[in-house]
């Protein structure tokens, strides 16, 4: 296997010759004298010529390190400006943001908020990737995720933006043909239009100030993979949905569709923004995570534990 180029050394070699001295270079590198004089010494035994003439009083390069220099120059000047624009890239709102988020949330709520930052942060690319699918962030070179859900446990860094709402929801004419379940017993004798990604499984999951805990299986009218695809069969009469409330909410406003089983709570989701471990977020990432934490914790249907509310 071919051995990859020394470029530490050969960067150093550059500055040697530079400054003309192992000390100078030392000190505008920022190393110490015994590192820069194994740089050299690496360099030398590995190409077996030697690259500086040395004596007690002077330094100089000799017709092999004449031939390297340019080169090797020109490896320090590319290392130099590569880490100069990277740097001034993290540091200021320039540069690519590539973000994973879910279908239904990023069409209805995150598209329309995106001109704001692009207004604002005009050399700022955004790219945007919209699916229900659990994606690998590090794997797929995402730098975030908008996720909405009971997070479990992950080497993702995640920051909550707010609790989400979960209703049961159904159409007045369901209602009007069916009734409304009392207790979510009941629901075993009612159809469910259900979103499949839902981490609950087949079973809702309710909750009682009084009588505790419960669940129940509703027997499974519609599978669907994207949750906003439930709308049309849920508006038609045809089933029961546990649907997240920043997707009911103006229906339920103009009564197009109602909840049920209003005393019982739902166990909330949550929306977080996640970023993959161990990395430094560049500035423009950061700025993307306060605007969306600035859109979305205070929305209509954004709640804290203690009722709607900002999360942080």
């Amino acid at each position: 296997m071919t051995k990859l180029p020394d470029l530490e050394a050969w960067a150093i070699f550059a500055k040697v010759a530079e400054t003309g001295s192992f000390a100078k270079a030392a000190a505008e590198l920022g190393l110490s004298q015994p590192t820069i004089s194994k740089a050299i010494t690496r360099l030398e035994s590995r190409l077996k010529i030697n690259l500086f003439h040395r004596t007690s009083r002077r330094m100089s390069l000799t017709a092999s390190g004449e031939a390297a220099l340019e080169r090797a120059a020109r490896i320090l000047t590319e290392g130099e400006t590569v880490e100069a624009e990277v740097t001034e890239q993290s540091r200021t709102l320039r540069g690519g943001i590539r973000v994973a988020a879910p279908m239904s949330f990023g069409i209805s709520h995150l598209a329309p908020a995106l001109p704001d930052f692009m207004a604002k942060h005009p050399e700022v690319v955004l790219d945007l990737h919209f699916s229900d699918e659990i994606i690998d962030m590090v794997a797929q070179g995402f730098d975030m995720a908008v996720r909405i859900s009971s997070l479990p446990d992950s080497s993702l860094l995640a920051r909550r933006l707010c609790n989400v709402r979960l209703q049961v929801v159904g159409s007045p004419a369901y209602f009007e043909r069916y009734g409304h379940p009392q207790h979510p017993r009941d629901l075993a004798a009612h159809r469910a239009l259900r979103y499949v990604n839902a981490r609950a499984g087949e079973a809702w999951r309710f909750t009682h100030p009084r009588h505790g805990e419960f669940s129940q299986v509703v027997p499974t009218a519609l599978r669907v993979n994207n949750a906003e695809a439930l709308a049309p069969a849920i508006k038609a009469g045809l089933g029961l949905a546990m649907q997240p409330e920043f997707l009911t909410l103006e229906d339920l406003k103009t009564g197009a569709l109602m909840t049920t089983l209003d005393g019982w709570a739902v166990p909330s989701i949550a929306l977080h923004v996640v970023t993959p471990p161990g990395r430094t977020r560049p500035m423009r990432v950061q700025a993307f995570i306060e605007f969306l934490v600035d859109q979305f914790s205070n929305a209509p249907w954004a709640e804290t534990g203690e009722g709607r509310g900002r999360t942080r």
